[in-house]
């Protein structure tokens, strides 16, 4: 079905290396990049009516923000794992990556654990870790006074490459586009830091962004 789509759409004009398609969904990552206009759609329903085209502003910010790393982190025809779960961080993930299979010739390969990595044929392993996730571990380790590391300062996990394509994306956005109404946090070590973190994001502009950026800086001097 997919490769049915990805020819159709490229036949109207539709650069599909912009756009992600999952079952019988169509993302639009970039609507500038994509060509995917209004009458493009149109006519694509005609042919294909069941397929829903997903037009999100939010989403759209996800995938700029992840392709500033990506285009850094992998490389053309890499194969690249991940976890396939309920985690929105995760499907996110998923949703991110599939148009790179056409823009780089990835390959997705995907288990339910990273214990499955270990006998595979992969060359990487993509995280679902958020700017959140990285922000709330940096607070928690200056409340308990240590020192201060970065959860994506890991490179590799048994010779595997580990890459984090949503590192500078908020959590929130994830879980709007999601349409996730989870009531806690994910990970529970989390629970103080994280009402913290929302606290001096009343404060603070951009807060998640600067203790990122303050981290990385004190890693670079140490």
């Amino acid at each position: 079905m997919t490769r049915e789509l990805v020819k159709f759409l490229q036949k109207i004009g539709v650069d599909t290396r912009f756009v992600s398609i999952i079952e019988d969904k169509v993302y639009i990552n970039n609507l500038k990049f994509s060509r995917f206009s209004r009458k493009r759609e149109e006519l694509f329903k005609k042919s294909f009516p069941e397929v829903d085209v997903i037009r999100s502003k939010i989403f759209q910010k996800i995938c700029m923000r992840a392709s500033r790393n990506l285009a850094h982190c992998i490389h053309p025809k890499e194969k690249i794992f991940l976890i396939k779960d309920d985690d929105p961080r995760n499907f996110a993930l998923y949703v991110i990556l599939e148009p790179y299979q056409r823009k780089y010739g990835i390959e997705l390969i995907f288990g339910r654990s990273m214990d499955e990595a270990e006998n595979l044929d992969i060359d990487s392993i993509a995280l679902p870790i958020t700017l959140d996730d990285e922000a709330q571990n940096i607070l928690q380790l200056m409340l308990d006074s240590e020192k201060i590391e970065l959860l994506s300062s890991n490179e590799s996990y048994n010779d595997k490459k580990l890459i984090y394509p949503l590192i500078n994306v908020p959590k929130s956005w994830i879980y709007s586009w999601t349409q996730n109404t989870a009531s806690s946090d994910l990970n529970q070590n989390y629970e103080f830091s994280e009402e913290l973190l929302i606290f001096l994001e009343s404060l603070v502009p951009d807060v998640r962004e600067n203790i990122l950026k303050s981290a990385l800086f004190t890693s670079s001097k140490s």
